[in-house]
């Protein structure tokens, strides 16, 4: 960053300032536990010499905090995987169940928001499908932060929702399901391989809530990767130009975890066993009605508050997942 030309190619500049950051970050943990923990000896050294009521509350108060810190750097060092430090691209669709399903993906996409929010992560929503009622048939999201993709792969998977519908006059409990997938967003001197033969390019009118038109312009694009199948779309932005960066940058990073998941045997046969987004296929429940919780199917944990947890509140989760995932490593 010293040298005079640092600042020549401004992109590649601020690929090394992140990187850094993110070193500097680990670092500066690491000086901290260490002093932190000497100066915790140091109180313990004090107290066995002579007994001091008013310092053995300032040792436990030091304890507690220490290990907070150490049960988070510990979390960190397990986010070593090759995309883990990236930002992520979280896809949200809603699932059988139409109006009931489409409001709970809206309310999915409100939870990761906010935990974007509580987390310090910028949020960008790249695309947004709107129901015809209410809610969202899906979006697209990126979250640009350190380690963004670690800790939301832990969100992978089919949600559901049990409540007493707000669409139904007659009050009866409904089960509403939406899945969640997330993709490690892919850095442009990645080499990724898209030729403009393969491509199928649409550009069409951006809708919003109830179908309405929300541009006089065809500024919406929806690009098809025809040798996959993959298909991605932005209507976000006003600009046709920048709605088509936008989804080239999606399937930069769809493609780099499907070429990766070929490559990986163990999670092609994971690939083979994806359920359908409805019964039986659920990694997460969040029940509203007769009683409240949120329960995650892979780890146990369970959460009383879930208004806290659809307020953004996942630490538990991801972070039992994470650990889960380690031990089994």
């Amino acid at each position: 960053m010293a040298r005079p030309d640092f600042w020549n190619d401004n992109e590649a500049a601020q690929k090394t300032q992140q990187q850094r950051a993110i070193l500097q970050r680990s670092i500066n943990l690491w000086k901290d536990l260490s002093k932190e923990s000497d100066d915790l000896e140091a109180m313990l050294a004090l107290l066995a010499e002579e007994a001091d009521e008013s310092l053995l509350g300032e040792c436990g108060a030091s304890l507690s905090a220490l290990e907070k810190k150490l049960a988070e750097a510990e979390l960190k060092a397990m986010l070593s995987g090759e995309s883990d430090g990236n930002n992520a691209i979280v896809a949200i669709n809603s699932g059988a169940g139409g109006t009931e399903s489409q409001d709970w993906a809206e309310m999915l996409l409100r939870m990761y928001i906010r935990w974007g929010e509580r987390n310090d992560y910028k949020t960008e929503v790249l695309d947004m499908q709107y129901g015809e009622e209410a809610g969202i048939k899906s979006a697209t999201v990126l979250f640009t932060g350190g380690y963004a993709y670690g800790y939301l792969k832990a969100e992978i998977g089919v949600h559901r929702l049990v409540r007493i519908s707000p669409f139904d006059s007659n009050k009866r409990r409904h089960t509403s399901f939406a899945s969640v997938f997330v993709y490690p967003e892919v850095a442009e001197d990645v080499e990724i391989e898209i030729r403009e033969d393969d491509l199928k390019i649409d550009v069409y009118r951006a809708s919003g809530p109830g179908g309405q038109g929300v541009n006089t312009t065809d500024s919406a694009v929806r690009i098809t990767h025809q040798p996959t199948g993959i298909v991605v779309q932005c209507q976000n932005e006003r600009s046709q130009h920048k709605n088509k960066a936008s989804a080239m940058k999606v399937l930069r990073s769809r493609l780099y975890e499907f070429e990766k998941e070929k490559k990986d045997e163990e999670k092609k046969a994971k690939e083979k066993e994806k359920k359908k987004i409805e019964w039986g296929s659920q990694i997460r429940s969040y029940v509203l009605h007769p009683y409240r919780m949120a329960k995650d199917l892979r780890t146990g944990v369970e959460m009383g508050n879930v208004d806290a947890v659809l307020d953004g509140d996942l630490g538990r989760f991801i972070e039992a997942y994470l650990l889960k995932e380690n031990v089994t490593a």
